[in-house]
Order: structure tokens, then sequence, then C-alpha cells
């Protein structure tokens, strides 16, 4: 169970003031986040702390991480607003 301190201190840092992002990582952290296992969530976290330019082209699909794990993140999040 995730607790509501978490889920709010992750909504405000999923908010990063560039819209493409924004309407990718917040409604992921409301709806997706919770359900997630450990590892995962510390990986979405991982994700948060990286720059919004270099997330901005993996999300973009323009570049790809060159750690494999934060590629995984990315394309979960990808996944859900763009089923195969």
């Amino acid at each position: 169970m995730v607790e509501q301190t978490e889920l709010n201190r992750l909504f405000w840092h999923s908010r990063r003031g560039m819209l493409e992002l924004d309407v990718l990582l917040v409604p992921f952290t409301q709806e997706v986040y919770p359900t997630l296992n450990q590892a995962d969530r510390e990986l979405y976290v991982r994700l948060l702390s990286c720059e919004d330019q270099d997330m901005f082209g993996w999300f973009m699909e323009r570049t790809e991480s060159e750690d494999p794990e934060l590629q995984r993140m990315v394309r979960i999040i990808l996944d859900r607003v763009q089923p195969k």
C-alpha cells in the first residue's frame, strides 16, 4: 500500500513544467504508481531524478536512455498511453 504522503510528494515531483512530460507523468503517478512493485517504484523515483530534456527525448522516442532499466520504465509509461 502506498502512503498518501508518498503519492503527494511524487505528484509534485512528476509535475515538470513541461506539458509533454506532465501529461505522461502526473496521471501515471496517480493511476499506475500505486500498483507497481517496490523495485519499479524505486525505478520511477530514479526516473524523476533525470533531466527534463533527457526525459523529453526518451518520451518523444527521439533517443533512448543508456540505462536499460530507465528505458524499461519509459516504455511502461509510454505503453500506457500508446497501447500496441
